[in-house]
């Protein structure tokens, strides 16, 4: 929900009261709506059930392919099974959660395609809120559920020596990361304003991003890392906190203390997503039909 908040606390000439109201009423925009949607997913209960389980397993496969790959192999890069575990479980969690609340971002530039975008400009809402909110899918869930587990499975096999930090640091990670991967969403979303057919862009940097962020640093080329270190932070969602988790050393000989920065990181990449989805929709003209 940073991002509702980010379209209109940014809002230009307006006091900060001003400001104040127009996010709560994004959120409560916000809420009303996923709430309409849940009523309807829940009127069929046996049907998302299914969904719901249907997308676990669909998400499952890919730990499903890990597995296959530790039945051959003792380390990747370096990392034992639990450690990549640890990866996937919280990458997929922070995923899972932006995913949920934010996933039905990629559907923007079908709206802008065929005009339908003009409908909710009339509406005294934020078009943030009713973009990201529209067919709120609850089935979602799978996904999350599916990343907790795994986790859950590598702190269990883990022997880690847990300090107040490494405890604090784990929920810490799973909000900040899903704050990430949210902006991430709402910037696609805004590019999309200029690129109608940019979907499958949008979706490289996010379930792409999500894929990588999965596996250890230390399998893909140095350039890459830095690009998901410097230029879109995945880098900041699980890879910098798990290395201090894990005791294991840091991405790029990057200073330790980064592996606190992800709610920093998450902060300003809200604001960047809110400063782009503005620029967007100002820059919207209607298809006229």
């Amino acid at each position: 929900m940073a991002e509702v908040v980010a379209e209109t606390a940014l809002g230009e000439g307006r006091a900060p009261a001003g400001r104040l109201r127009a996010a709560a009423e994004g959120v409560r925009a916000y809420r009303l709506i996923a709430g309409m949607w849940i009523r309807s997913t829940l009127a069929y209960r046996a049907s998302f059930l299914l969904t719901a389980l249907g997308n676990f397993a669909a998400t499952g496969l890919d730990f499903v392919a890990i597995l296959l790959m530790f039945a051959h192999i003792d380390a990747l890069g370096g990392y034992t099974l639990p450690e990549v575990a640890f990866l996937y479980g919280a990458s997929g969690a922070a995923f899972g959660l932006a995913d949920l609340v934010m996933g039905s971002m990629d559907r923007l530039g079908r709206r802008v395609r065929d005009g339908t975008l003009d409908t909710l400009l009339v509406r005294p809402v934020p078009v943030l809120a009713q973009v990201a909110a529209d067919r709120f899918a609850l089935r979602r869930l799978g996904r999350i559920t599916q990343g907790l587990l795994v986790l859950g499975y590598a702190l269990l096999t883990l022997d880690i020596h847990w300090t107040p930090l490494r405890v604090l640091l784990i929920p810490l990670m799973l909000l900040s990361g899903a704050a990430v991967f949210a902006s991430v969403f709402v910037a696609g979303g805004a590019f999309q304003f200029v690129a109608q057919d940019a979907s499958e862009v949008q979706n490289s940097f996010t379930y792409g991003g999500n894929q990588m962020v999965q596996y250890p640093p230390t399998v893909f080329a140095k350039d890459l890392v830095r690009g998901v270190t410097f230029v879109v932070p995945l880098a900041f969602v699980n890879w910098l906190p798990s290395m201090y988790v894990l005791g294991r050393p840091y991405p790029l000989d990057l200073p330790g203390w980064l592996a606190f920065a992800p709610p920093l990181v998450a902060v300003g990449c809200c604001a960047l997503a809110g400063l782009a989805w503005r620029a967007g929709l100002r820059a919207y003209r209607s298809t006229g039909s």
